[in-house]
């Protein structure tokens, strides 16, 4: 048997590409040095995608389907990035062949089938972890180390968006984002980062209320052929109804401090705009995805207190950075890209039995899969009750 860790993609659209890049990357961020990797294969139901990916980023070889990566004998670790409705049997395929499983958020598409995937995970032998890149951020990092050791303080209130507009324009084409029931649309695509970024900062959800979902849009014209991520392409003259949410919102409360999040696919001018405030008692912090490599911090108590917001430019004294890219100095950045190098390389240390690190903790769980998905499941029975409070 081959030496090392045979890695292998199933799907290979934009985030597919992501994970693809981010395991070619993984072994060149940190130490100690991980076992050799090899890049074996991308599987993807389109020949062009999966052919051009494998080629791109230096796998072996496509394949046509995900079951040919599941019988592989040098296949050791797979990340699963397609359609959220195909999750569960991919995954839990390839953890019966033995393979470690990296799945993309959110779990599923519904939360019965995410149960019964952490079921599954928790009998199998194999890893199963779940991708929520945003907690790689070393600016959200920061702002939860700045929480929890009390330079901010309690949490008192929450406020976060994420807008994109992959879906303003009405030829985007018909795809398996628009198809689905109530809150699997905007609210599960970016609704389940923003609402893990929540979570992350301020502990678990204990219900939620005020549940919005809209779709403006109510139909769209089926593509004349393949259509991969966001991208839009060739369309008919036929359209279909869409079937889930262009807008979502929906308040929350913790056990301490409450808070709102709000989110789009139609929001024209913020292709991928992830941005958050969190008030604390002795201060806030702001966060924003379009300028990574800082934060904007006010303290309002301590020798760091001041009569505004500071700019805060990330370097090696902050999470993640110091030993991890190649050139970890201050002011050199940080992107969303890094963040799946981060997922990839966190991922593969815990498949390879190395020490936790400090400085790179685990990826999430599929029982934290699950509990995402209830709080979505919450957010979407409260719209559909007219605003209903729903307990978690």
């Amino acid at each position: 048997m081959p030496q090392g860790l045979g890695i292998a993609v199933i799907g290979a659209g934009m985030a597919g590409r992501a994970h693809a890049a981010a395991y070619r990357t993984a072994s060149t961020l940190y130490e100690p040095t991980l076992p050799p990797l090899r890049l074996t294969a991308i599987a993807d139901i389109n020949p062009d995608f999966g052919t051009a990916a494998a080629r791109r980023f230096g796998y072996e070889r496509y394949e046509s389907d995900w079951q040919a990566v599941a019988a592989a004998d040098g296949v050791d670790v797979v990340s699963v990035v397609v359609a959220n409705a195909l999750h569960r049997p991919i995954v839990e395929g390839l953890l019966a062949a033995g393979k470690h499983v990296l799945c993309e958020k959110p779990l599923s598409d519904n939360v019965d089938e995410a149960v019964r995937m952490a079921r599954t995970a928790a009998e199998a032998g194999p890893l199963a972890r779940l991708g929520f890149t945003f907690r790689r951020s070393p600016g959200i990092a920061y702002i939860s180390g700045l929480i929890t050791s009390g330079t901010l303080g309690q949490v008192l209130h929450f406020s976060g968006r994420y807008w994109t507009d992959y879906a303003c324009s009405r030829t985007a084409p018909m795809s398996w984002r628009f198809a689905g029931g109530p809150g699997t649309g905007a609210l599960a695509d970016v609704g389940s980062h923003l609402t893990d970024v929540a979570e992350f900062l301020c502990g678990p959800i204990t219900n939620v209320s005020g549940g919005r979902l809209a779709t403006v849009i109510g139909e769209r014209p089926l593509p004349l052929g393949a259509v991969m991520g966001h991208e839009h392409s060739a369309v008919s003259d036929e359209s279909v109804p869409v079937e889930n949410d262009d807008y979502a919102a929906f308040n929350m409360e913790f056990a301490q401090g409450s808070g709102s999040i709000e989110v789009s696919r139609v929001a024209a001018g913020h292709p991928n705009t992830l941005t958050f405030e969190v008030f604390c008692e002795n201060g806030s912090a702001v966060f924003d995805q379009r300028r990574p490599a800082e934060i904007q911090l006010f303290l309002s108590r301590g020798a760091g207190a001041t009569d505004g917001f500071s700019q805060i430019i990330l370097g090696p004294e902050h999470p993640y950075l110091a030993g991890g890219l190649a050139m970890d100095a201050p002011g050199a950045g940080f992107g969303q890209n890094d963040a799946f190098a981060y997922q990839a390389r966190a991922f593969l240390e815990e498949v390879a039995g190395l020490d936790e690190s400090r400085s790179l903790p685990r990826c999430a769980t599929f029982d934290d899969g699950v509990h995402n998905m209830e709080v979505l499941q919450a957010a979407t029975q409260s719209a559909l009750a007219e605003g209903k409070r729903v307990h978690l």
